[in-house]
């Protein structure tokens, strides 16, 4: 079985300490490195390659927010998750923006946290429900603004599928809901992503929010 390669990014001792003992456990998962301050993380993921970075966004040196932008830069095929206490609106977006697979807070049980690396590796996007809530408000807000002038046409087969990811859903829920296999759902967005120009479910789920599409 090809584990899991995650990196770990936090100037918390103890909760990477935590985490790690999480992952050991899992026979999918391995940790193949840590990172205390931003800068680290950046160089860890240039010599390590992870497959995910679990990133805190208050750390020295470099933050969290600027750090995924320079992973993603160089590393596009790396999934970085963040982890962290804060859920305010603008680093919400502002990690969106430096093209972060998921945010989540540092209330989310073991569990939930072992399923969203698993989904980010698989590459789905995953948003704590706070982070959701907070993401559409904003994006409500933004409704009536002009609308690109060249939008490629989505079928309600599509849009359905997007609407669904925007409340939170993973492939599977999707499929559940919707009666489809999750084969199908994962071409569902791979035709979703090359219609709107985009590379991954966050991106395309607020292109439709701000564009109203759903």
């Amino acid at each position: 079985m090809n584990r899991i390669k995650i990196l770990l990014a936090d100037d918390h001792i103890l909760v990477r300490e935590g985490i790690r003992d999480l992952i050991v456990r899992e026979k999918d998962m391995s940790v193949v490195g840590e990172a205390s301050n931003g800068l680290e993380a950046v160089k860890l993921a240039d010599t390590l390659r992870p497959d995910v970075v679990l990133m805190d966004i208050s750390m020295p040196e470099l933050n969290g927010i600027e750090a995924t932008k320079r992973i993603k830069e160089s590393h596009p095929e790396a999934s970085v998750l963040v982890l962290t206490a804060y859920d305010n609106e603008e680093f919400i977006f502002a990690v969106l923006d430096a093209k972060a697979a998921g945010y989540l807070l540092k209330n989310v049980k073991g569990e939930e946290l072992l399923r969203a690396i698993r989904s980010v590796y698989a590459g789905e996007s995953v948003l704590h429900p706070t982070v959701t809530k907070t993401v559409l408000r904003r994006l409500q807000g933004e409704r009536g603004r002009p609308r690109p002038s060249k939008q490629q046409f989505l079928s309600p087969r599509e849009l359905e599928v997007i609407a669904l990811g925007a409340q939170g859903l993973v492939n599977k829920e999707i499929a559940d809901r919707l009666f489809l296999s999750d084969r199908t759902v994962q071409s569902h967005w791979r035709n979703i992503f090359t219609k709107l120009g985009v590379g991954s479910r966050i991106e395309a789920i607020l292109h439709c929010v701000r564009n109203e599409l759903i």
